[in-house]
């Protein structure tokens, strides 16, 4: 009995695991749609350099941040649980980068805004987090 309890214990921890790679955030894609997103226009050379002091560097900063920031950005009903920044709401909601069927900018999907801040905390940055 214990066996078979071990047995089934560990069978649903792989089959749990294999579940969650099947949804990790992919750097390569990531990369692919900052880059077609033309993210740089604003935040500069690999994300560290912006181009003007009010936009943030990017570059290194932790990935669950950057996604939560991206989908607040998404969330259209409330300016108490979302971002109102007008450029970037707008580049999450509507960017060219990513088109629906219609060939109309659509926003990002939660599985690109994963890869897309994946890609970012990958980044060498200058970022320093204080204790």
């Amino acid at each position: 009995m214990k066996k078979s309890m071990a047995f089934a214990a560990a069978a649903a921890a792989l089959a749990m695991g294999s579940a969650l790679s099947a949804h990790a955030a992919d750097v390569a894609a990531g990369k692919a749609l900052v880059d077609k997103g033309m993210c740089v226009a604003c935040h500069g050379a690999n994300l560290n350099a912006p181009v003007s002091p009010e936009y943030p560097k990017l570059a290194g900063q932790y990935a669950d941040y950057v996604y939560n920031a991206l989908r607040a950005y998404q969330n259209e009903a409330s300016l108490i649980y979302g971002r109102s920044n007008a450029i970037m709401k707008t580049q999450v909601l509507s960017n060219p980068a990513v088109t629906g069927k219609d060939g109309k900018p659509r926003p990002f999907t939660t599985q690109e805004l994963k890869d897309i801040a994946a890609y970012i905390e990958s980044l060498p940055g200058d970022l320093i987090t204080r204790k």
